[in-house]
């Protein structure tokens, strides 16, 4: 988890019954409206979203005249919220998306509907679990189907798979992404971001990619694609990024250091403080003054150039615990060379530092409750935040909207304000 680190207790994986929802939207940009439904759902403490199926178009069943076709989904998700909670949740996710109910199966932005919860079966006034017409709506059961064949409905004892077959499914078809109409504001970009194999750092790079930017990924270990290898506790392995980086795409514009140790998951979460200490000062904190002043220097001779560290937004502040203390150090040692590394370079590059909160990385997957209460606790917004969250930041620092934008830490915390 990159930004808020627990104090000394270790994450836990509790057994978590399994629900699945339906989505639905006919209103307004149906690919975004579900996209973000589905992040809402990711973000939430206590939440974990398992599987996800693709989108389908479909056409309006027992709708007004006049209404639009439908885009729909099935997720399938592990939760701690009791069966009338988390209808009630949903209920309430749906009017954040602005659903208006009115007349019955009226167009709507947003619809959310809980399907199965395990193999309960409940009947009350507000809550009928399994749903009563999922068993009639290929909409639901296609893409159920698709993300879980094997799950059994309860009442009528047949899977998923069995009743999507059964069910005529001729209005059912998957649906196409639009391509999107906006301009490409990091068209011809050439970035390179360390530690991009997975979570934050993987989220940047794509989202810099989608962007229209030419990104060079990197992790310790070979993966498919425009992709470099190093160690960056060897300083040697760091140059050699530098160059291999810098002559892969005859120059950088771009430098995102995101690359951190992990000591809170596997076995380095067992290591002792001294051991901790010395990996994430030689990764996150000698490596990014290494990597940032080589490649810096060269774009300033360019001409032109953005760079991007990794703060922490409680590194100011501090947090109680050997996590707290390590990440405080660590993380503020980045950001005052960030300030420092600004003036240096200015007026040709920009630096600036990215201070993530509470972010649903590896960690945040498997947090004990004590840990998804205290993200609800201490952020305003009452919710994780995402690698999709930092990877906007990024887009935008790097983009020529943050043109006047140095030498600053920006918080991407969901309004957590730390005294």
């Amino acid at each position: 988890m990159r930004g808020q680190p627990g104090a000394n207790i270790l994450s836990s994986e509790p057994i978590m019954p399994f629900a699945y929802l339906a989505l639905g939207s006919n209103l307004g940009d149906r690919f975004a409206q579900l996209a973000a439904a589905i992040r809402r759902l990711r973000a939430e403490p206590g939440i974990r979203v398992h599987a996800v199926s693709s989108f389908y178009a479909t056409a309006p069943v027992d709708c007004p005249p006049g209404s639009g076709e439908f885009l729909n989904a099935v997720v399938a998700v592990e939760t701690r919220r009791s069966p009338h909670d988390l209808l009630q949740w949903l209920l309430q996710i749906e009017r954040q998306f602005g659903r208006q109910r009115g007349e019955p199966n009226a167009p709507r932005t947003l619809d959310l509907d809980l399907l199965l919860y395990d193999d309960n079966i409940i009947t009350s006034e507000e809550l009928t679990v399994p749903h009563p017409r999922m068993h009639e709506r290929a909409f639901v059961l296609v893409p159920l189907a698709e993300i879980a064949p094997h799950v059994r409905h309860p009442r009528l004892q047949k899977t998923a798979r069995e009743l999507a077959e059964a069910c005529p499914a001729d209005g059912v078809r998957l649906a196409s992404r639009p391509a999107a109409a906006a301009p490409l504001c990091l068209a011809g970009v050439r970035a390179l971001v360390t530690g991009s194999t997975r979570g934050i750092g993987a989220s940047i790079a794509e989202a810099l990619a989608h962007q229209g930017a030419e990104v060079i990924r990197h992790g310790r270990h070979p993966v498919p694609g425009r992709h470099l290898v190093a160690d960056l506790r060897d300083p040697g392995q760091v140059d050699r990024l530098a160059n291999d980086a810098w002559d892969m795409l005859q120059g950088l514009d771009l430098l995102v250091c995101n690359a951190g140790a992990d000591t809170l998951t596997g076995e380095a979460a067992h290591w002792s403080f001294e051991q901790k200490l010395h990996e994430l000062l030689a990764v996150d904190v000698l490596a990014t003054i290494r990597l940032t002043r080589l490649i810096g220097l060269r774009m300033k001779t360019n001409g032109h150039g953005c760079i991007l560290t990794m703060g922490w937004d409680q590194a100011e502040t501090g947090m109680e615990g050997d996590s707290g203390e390590l990440f405080a150090a660590v993380k503020g040692a980045v950001m005052c060379f960030t300030r420092s590394l600004a003036k240096s370079l200015a007026p040709e590059v920009r630096v600036n530092c990215l201070a993530p909160g509470w972010i649903r990385t590896a960690w945040g997957e498997t947090a004990s409750d004590l840990w998804q209460e205290r993200v609800r606790r201490e952020t305003p917004l009452g919710i994780w935040g995402l690698p999709e969250d930092i990877a906007a930041a990024a887009v935008w620092l790097a983009s020529p909207a943050a043109q006047f934008i140095t030498g600053q830490t920006i918080r991407i915390n969901g309004g957590a304000v730390r005294a």
